[in-house]
């Protein structure tokens, strides 16, 4: 029997640095930007809090104290994956 890897290993998922602009984060051995203007929820986060990411399945990340998910591939392509929010019951004046 031979067994497969179940997803990015773990000790190999980072986040390699945080800027004014967005984070890295190191997934194996790809290193994946997100811009804060694609991924507004890191933007204002505590460090400690994007620090804090697992990988719970492969090509998806979790950030636990933030309680973001995102998939690989909205990370590398956030333009097919647009932002859609609405206002529950009020309109915004």
């Amino acid at each position: 029997m031979k067994s497969q890897a179940l997803g990015i290993d773990t000790s190999l998922l980072e986040v390699t640095n945080i800027s004014p602009h967005g984070i890295w984060l190191l997934a194996a051995e790809e290193e994946l930007f997100l811009p804060f203007d694609e991924f507004p929820w890191f933007k204002e986060a505590r460090v400690s809090a994007i620090l804090h990411v697992e990988c719970p399945q492969p090509g998806h990340f979790y950030w636990p104290d933030m309680d973001v998910d995102l998939a690989i591939e909205s990370i590398r392509h956030p333009e097919r994956y647009p932002l859609v929010s609405k206002l529950s019951g009020a309109q915004k004046h």
